[in-house]
C-alpha cells in the first residue's frame, strides 16, 4: 500500500513533536488548533491546509521546508524502486543520467546538446614528381 501525503506529513510532525518531548496539548495550544484535530493530522486522517501546517510548524519551531523535505524523503523511500536500466531508458537524453552502451561502458554519459567534432585530416603537401 502506498504512503499517502497526509500520512507522511503527520508522521513527520509527530516525530518532530516527540523529539522535542512536547505534548499534543502544548503544540495544539501554541498552534491554536484543537487537540483532537492535531491528533487526526498526526495520524494521517486529516489533511492540514497550508495555513494550518505553517501554524503547526511555527509552534514546533521548525521550518516548513524541513518538514516538507522530511516528507519528500519518506515518500521516496516508500515508493517502489525501478531497475537502474529502466530508469536510464525512461530518462530524457539531457537529464545527465548515464546511458550504458552494449559493453556497459559508463563513458556514454552524453547530454543531448553535446556535439562531437572530428577534425578533418591534415593536408599533406603534394610531392613534386
Amino acid at each position: 500500500m502506498a504512503l499517502l501525503l497526509r500520512e507522511a506529513i503527520g508522521d513527520s510532525l509527530r516525530r518532530t513533536r516527540v523529539s522535542q518531548s512536547r505534548t499534543l496539548r502544548e503544540v495544539s495550544s501554541s498552534a491554536r488548533v484543537s487537540l483532537g484535530y492535531l491528533s487526526e493530522i498526526e495520524r494521517g486522517r486529516k489533511e492540514a491546509s497550508s495555513e494550518l501546517l505553517a501554524a503547526i510548524c511555527d509552534a514546533l519551531e521548525v521550518p516548513l521546508s524541513d518538514v516538507l523535505f522530511d516528507v519528500s524523503e519518506s515518500l521516496a523511500d516508500a515508493a517502489p524502486h525501478r531497475d537502474r536500466k529502466d530508469a536510464a531508458a525512461a530518462a530524457p537524453l539531457d537529464s545527465g543520467v548515464a546511458v550504458h552502451g552494449p559493453a556497459g561502458d559508463p563513458a556514454a554519459r552524453i547530454a543531448q546538446d553535446t556535439r562531437v567534432v572530428i577534425p578533418p585530416p591534415a593536408t599533406r603537401a603534394l610531392a613534386a614528381a
